[in-house]
């Protein structure tokens, strides 16, 4: 067969070169900073609750403190979702985020840690048991704490995405990184608030109006500054985040300038164009955290109150809570091992789905083992003498601390992964779909803060009402994510795959 080409002639095939995605080192030192944001985090989900308290806020309403959590995340998610798609700064289009989110949180966790002295300072009475300027400073650096997290969190994740270059499964890495680090924030922040010593490091933290319960909050904070300073400054130094500049041809750049969709309209346009695979994920996300938020409002209140019988300011309520950090800190080892196993595990039971209904039966059974463990600490205060729990009660409330690591892992998990495939076909950027994604957790969020209070209070003033709810809740999502959830198609990943994140405009 005679060829067509000619002898003297060199034919060059030009082909387009896939982006490779970037050394895992380097998505190893963003992903790091999560350790900075949850170190922060530990401590206002196992202090905080009980810090409200301490400044006069009765236990019926210091869940509505929590409600600038939810609120901040439905608004700053969505728009720092956004903007970070589309920054044209030359520092990058995430780390501009990135940097004014961390020094956010160190001026919050300012406030925060500060609040008894400001509000003496301000004229607090501090032998009366509220004290209003203190509730006031602390609320207002409790806000810009839950803006700057937000300000991080998605800006990282999205940053992790943009390194992966398109790569599934260094994406599912880079999840699977932050989870890890998140829990080694979660073990540093919990060791930190369960040692009632620490203030000792810094004597100047205990003042007047700061007893030795707020000076070890205090000391947490400027450890929890420390870290994610340290943390952010090198990733950002480290790892380049090349201007949107850069990777956009003229063409594509002026077609974007065109475009005069504001960020909620592009919001909505996302909601518009969501399948309903993304609607139904979104569904069982929102269920899923209406039984987790009862645990990380009030799991080391529940410590204090219910497992060792004390009141806020009594020394059995503040050994309860430390002894309570102390489980978080337990639950965040777990929390780390399982980050690192949820791909095989995913693939031991047939598909991600599968793996979030059957943690999700396991947080409602550790729900349940709540109201055993009250009921069994209460009767032994009936019938003994003793100040604290006995060691058997106290292993079991560890036990629980623990098994519930196991579903949480998957919880920071899997639900980001499915979003990242269901979600391929909305047009959204990535930063933008994970604002979407977080609206199904912060309004969930919003219905039971407010509602959690007068709920317990109805049923005399505890924690169990709200943990059987969420025990309910659990078993729930547990079903709908088997049945509702579709399996991802191989077609489904592999769209997800070719497509770069926050790419989409």
């Amino acid at each position: 067969m005679e060829s067509n080409i000619a002898p003297d002639r060199v034919y060059v095939l030009h082909v387009e070169a896939q982006p490779k995605p970037s050394p895992l080192r380097k998505m190893v030192a963003v992903a790091s900073i999560a350790a900075g944001i949850q170190f922060g985090w530990a401590l206002q989900l196992s202090l905080l609750t009980p810090y409200i308290q301490l400044l006069g806020v009765p236990h019926k309403w210091a869940a509505n403190i929590w409600l600038c959590g939810p609120i901040s995340g439905l608004i700053v998610q969505p728009i720092v979702g956004y903007y970070s798609d589309r920054c044209r700064s030359r520092f990058g289009r995430r780390r501009p985020f990135i940097f004014f989110g961390a020094l956010a949180v160190a001026i919050a966790i300012i406030l925060i840690g500060f609040a008894a002295d400001f509000g003496r300072n301000l004229g607090d009475d501090i032998s009366k048991k509220t004290r209003p300027r203190a509730v006031v400073i602390f609320v207002i650096g409790f806000w810009i704490l839950d803006v700057a997290n937000n300000m991080l969190q998605g800006p990282c994740r999205a940053f992790l995405g943009d390194l992966a270059n398109g790569d599934h499964r260094r994406m599912r890495t880079g999840n699977a990184l932050f989870s890890f680090f998140m829990a080694v924030g979660n073990v540093l922040g919990y060791a930190a608030g369960s040692y009632s010593k620490l203030h000792n490091i810094f004597p100047f933290a205990e003042t007047k109006a700061c007893d030795v319960f707020c000076a070890n909050l205090k000391t947490c904070f400027f450890f929890s500054i420390i870290l994610l300073v340290g943390v952010s400054a090198f990733a950002l130094i480290y790892v380049k985040d090349t201007p949107i500049e850069s990777t956009q041809t003229k063409s594509q750049s002026e077609s974007e300038d065109d475009k005069t969709d504001s960020c909620f309209g592009e919001l909505v346009g996302a909601f518009s164009g969501l399948e309903k695979k993304m609607w139904m994920l979104m569904l069982v996300t929102a269920i899923n955290w209406v039984a987790w938020f009862p645990f990380f409002l009030f799991n080391t209140d529940w410590m204090g109150r219910e497992v060792y019988g004390g009141e806020s300011g009594e020394k059995a309520f503040d050994t309860g809570v430390r002894a309570g950090a102390l489980g978080l800190m337990i639950n965040a080892v777990v929390l780390a091992a399982m980050s690192l196993a949820v791909e095989p595990l995913s693939r031991l039971v047939g598909g991600a789905k599968r793996l979030w209904g059957i943690v999700n039966i396991i947080l409602a059974l550790g729900m349940v083992m709540t109201v055993i463990i009250s009921k069994a600490a209460e009767h032994e205060r009936r019938v003994s003498s003793g100040d604290t729990p006995s060691a058997g009660i106290k292993a079991a409330a560890f036990v629980f601390y623990a098994l519930l690591g196991i579903p949480m892992a998957i919880n920071f998990s899997v639900p980001f992964a499915l979003a990242s495939i269901y979600s391929t076909s909305s047009g959204a950027g990535q930063g933008l779909s994970l604002g979407v994604l977080n609206i199904s957790i912060v309004i969930p969020q919003m219905i039971v803060a407010p509602l959690s209070g007068p709920w317990d209070s109805l049923f005399g003033g505890g924690n169990l009402p709200s943990f059987i709810v969420s025990a309910v809740a659990a078993v729930i999502s547990s079903i709908l994510a088997v049945v509702l959830l579709p399996t991802p198609k191989p077609a489904d990943v592999a769209k997800a795959s070719s497509a770069t994140p926050g790419g989409f405009h």
